[in-house]
């Protein structure tokens, strides 16, 4: 889309803000996609839906509260360095805003009169941001993204017999969407920005069966949602006109539902080994448009832009196993592969999805009432060609390193 600015001729700038809400809606798919919700579970490489048994199963697999009685508290913290590089015509450049900090908190109750159990998590399912320089080249497509998501999730689980629970829970989210591209290829006083927030509704439910005493079946759903987001875009051609200008804006953005099973085997009280396959269905996002208030004639920027997209489904394959050591030591290991769920044709920079893999290793240590879980998470991404015809045609590759930390109190 390299096209440059004429007085005559501004379908430029149309295609241009379609790309920006594009954005908007890929900042909230596969690259931004947060699965990292507890230590103990990265440390396991995510695979945790048929093991569940701190309260962030609350997210992983809400079933799972039922195997604790009496009163939990779970506060934990995800920290990730993220580097996304991207080599064309010889030149390389690196992203920026690379530091998150992602808090969660989950709380359980399990009365001993009652085979029910009620928990509720706040967490960010869905979140980063980062920023490309000017000089890419695909700043037309993006130059920045930042979006910040919350949730709210009561959960009630019941313990229908001895080895089968079940469970229902609400799912609440905030978000807060914040992107950035040029209108021009080359820096020339020029901008389109979104920055709009809004809520969405959906559920999330859990299976967790015991066949065997050493064999754990997990299922877990959550529902599709749809964001309704509310703000303004500002739009900047010096060009043209040298202030900027504002327009209302709204979109109704749909978020996939996912599914995951697992199963883990407990060939001794000190192993447990688990595998889940997770599901997302990103082919939900059809067309979505984007509502702006009165048009700015100036810059032949429509009032409604219909988006259409093309996003693949896609699975995270997750391994994990954790070895019991005495003295209330435990150590865990996992790996993950994910798959891309952004075609090359409508490739972001600011998402940056591709295939991907990561490796992780972690620590437990109980004492008394308190559980501390720590882990360490390393991904990597083969070289990614996007060859589309496309600004964003280019190589580009992805590493990052996180910390996690837990800690549960029982009461």
């Amino acid at each position: 889309m390299n096209c440059t600015y004429s007085g005559k001729n501004c379908l430029c700038l149309v295609a241009r803000a379609a790309v920006l809400v594009s954005a908007a809606t890929q900042a909230l798919a596969g690259g931004f996609d947060l699965p990292d919700q507890d230590a103990f579970a990265i440390a396991r490489g995510m695979a945790f839906v048929a093991t569940a048994d701190n309260p962030s199963a609350i997210y992983y697999n809400p079933a799972g509260i039922t195997q604790s009685r009496g009163q939990d508290l779970r506060l934990g913290i995800y920290g990730l360095d993220l580097q996304d590089t991207y080599r064309s015509r010889g030149r390389t450049f690196y992203s920026g805003d690379n530091l998150h900090a992602l808090p969660q908190v989950y709380y359980t109750y399990g009365p001993d009169s009652l085979p029910l159990s009620f928990g509720i998590g706040l967490y960010s399912p869905f979140g980063l941001g980062s920023d490309w320089p000017q000089a890419t080249g695909f700043r037309t497509v993006a130059i920045a993204g930042e979006v910040d998501c919350f949730a709210v999730n009561p959960v009630v689980a019941w313990r229908v017999c001895t080895n089968l629970s079940v469970a229902a829970g609400l799912v609440v989210d905030y978000a807060d969407v914040d992107l950035k591209q040029g209108l021009t290829p080359t820096p020339n006083n020029d901008l389109f920005r979104l920055k709009a927030d809004g809520w969405g509704v959906s559920y999330n439910l859990g299976v967790l069966y015991k066949p065997h005493e050493q064999v754990s079946l997990g299922l877990a759903l959550r529902g599709p949602a749809t964001l309704d987001l509310n703000g303004q875009t500002e739009a900047q051609m010096a060009q043209v006109q040298p202030t900027a200008t504002y327009r209302s804006a709204q979109a109704r953005l749909p978020l996939p539902f996912k599914l995951i099973c697992g199963l883990s085997y407990r060939p001794t009280p000190k192993w447990n080994f688990e595998f889940d396959a997770d599901y997302t269905d990103w082919s939900a996002l059809g067309t979505v448009t984007i509502h702006q208030g009165a048009p700015v004639t100036s810059l032949s920027i429509p009032r409604n832009v219909p988006m259409v997209y093309d996003w693949q489904s896609s699975w995270y394959y997750e391994f994990g196993a954790t070895r019991y050591l005495p003295k209330g030591w435990s150590v865990s290991a996992g790996f993950i592969l994910s798959q891309n769920s952004l075609p090359d044709n409508h490739y972001n920079p600011v998402v940056g999805d591709m295939d991907r893999e990561f490796a992780s290793v972690g620590a437990g240590y109980k004492v008394g009432r308190y559980h501390f879980d720590v882990a360490y998470q390393y991904g990597f991404a083969p070289i990614h060609v996007v060859s589309a015809g496309t600004p964003a045609d280019g190589r580009y590759t992805f590493s990052t390193d996180a910390i996690a930390l837990s800690v549960t109190t029982h009461f």
